[in-house]
């Protein structure tokens, strides 16, 4: 926490919190010795993994900070998108999103929107009420986001983009960072050089989805274009993202990528304990050439899955109420259900429960029925938009 900035300034359900800056890393070719050291400075604070929880609209709620972070491993994590008019204004959906807890850092808040004033005053907002940490959002390809003139539609207009970033850092103290796609298409692969002007505007850190805005989130990760990234700054770490969903993964993005961290967004919604085989396995001294690399020494045993399912809606609750709280946690069980061993038929009443005596009844059943599930694959993965990206 800065000097003159005190603790009750931050909005929190408890009380404050030291949200995180931004990561400085090697070179490329240092990226295998790196695994062997695996913390990562941020500013003047060293951070405990290379390996980030990604911002996931809809998911990435503090009560699923909370919880992942208690499965360990995670070395930071970014709240859910919180448009900046909205933040400024003080909606209440938008300070309810950087809401945040002592147990909650290190932290980054990622706002997002098409208007450089509104962007400016939010980061001002940040910083000024105690957050270390503000990421501008350049990567979402949602319509009504991009319609706008925010997320990915700011790639676009490169000029732009560098007028918008390079006014947002100009008015605050705390580090600017910038996450990011590949391009709108891939006619327009803006990435590099946009990484380039980011760098010498004073941007601490890039974020890097490897897709383009038209893939959305289908298709292959361009690892190539992360590299092309990576290879476009001088100094400044850059963060792999897309597709990381184990162990091997993520190591694999980090060596054919060049990347100096990575972040995790569906793959920690599939497997809550993915950072924590990480920082194991990177214990354990395997290298990025491993062939064992998800052969972690780590399973987490039925009472662990249940009290992991259990604790997440309990946080949800604390912050939110009772029902708000069922309404909100019903589109993670079909991500749950796999990975936590729930029956097919449990899973469903967990997308339907609406008291949190049902959803007590629910666990209890779950208890009893654990690993009756026939089907290993999780039901569902992130929702996208049906139809063509062009109608998104």
């Amino acid at each position: 926490m800065s000097a003159g900035r005190t603790e009750s300034s931050i909005p929190t359900v408890a009380s404050a919190v030291t949200p995180a800056g931004v990561v400085e890393a090697g070179a490329i070719d240092a990226v295998s010795a790196a695994q062997s050291c695996d913390t990562i400075r941020i500013g003047s604070r060293t951070l405990a993994t290379r390996y980030f929880l990604a911002p996931l609209a809809g998911y990435t709620h503090m009560a699923f900070r909370r919880v992942i972070r208690e499965c360990g491993g995670v070395g930071l994590a970014t709240t859910d998108l919180v448009q900046a008019a909205h933040l400024v204004s003080g909606t209440r959906w938008a300070r309810e999103l950087v809401q945040t807890h002592p147990d909650d850092r290190p932290l980054s808040v990622q706002i997002y929107g098409g208007q450089i004033k509104h962007l400016v005053a939010a980061a001002k907002w940040l910083d000024d009420r105690g957050y270390e940490a503000v990421d501008i959002n350049m990567g979402c390809p949602m319509a009504k986001i991009t319609g706008q003139g925010g997320g990915a539609r700011l790639m676009c207009d490169t000029d732009g983009a560098c007028g918008l970033v390079g006014r947002v850092v100009a008015a605050v103290k705390i580090p600017v960072t910038v996450k990011m796609r590949l391009g709108w298409d891939r006619e327009q692969i803006t990435a590099p050089a946009l990484a380039r002007e980011f760098e010498l505007l004073g941007v601490a850190a890039i974020t890097i989805h490897g897709r383009t805005r038209q893939q959305g989130f289908r298709g292959t990760v361009l690892v190539d274009g992360i590299r092309s990234v990576v290879e476009a700054v001088e100094r400044i770490p850059v963060v792999g993202n897309g597709d990381v969903r184990t162990v091997a993964d993520a190591w694999r993005m980090r060596e054919a990528t060049g990347c100096a961290a990575v972040a995790i967004g569906r793959g920690a919604l599939l497997d809550p304990w993915i950072f924590r085989r990480l920082k194991l396995a990177s214990a354990r001294g395997a290298g990025l050439h491993s062939a064992s690399a998800d052969e972690t020494p780590f399973t987490p045993s039925p009472q662990e899955q249940l009290r992991f399912l259990a604790r997440h809606f309990e946080l949800m609750v604390e912050q939110h109420g009772e029902f708000p709280s069922c309404r909100m946690f019903r589109k993670f069980a079909a991500w749950y259900g796999a990975r936590l061993g729930i029956p097919e038929d449990l899973e469903d009443r967990l997308r339907r429960f609406e008291s949190v005596v049902a959803f007590e009844q629910i666990v209890a059943d779950i208890r009893a029925r654990h690993g009756e599930r026939h089907d290993p694959r999780p039901t569902a993965d992130i929702k996208v938009p049906n139809g063509p990206v062009e109608h998104w």
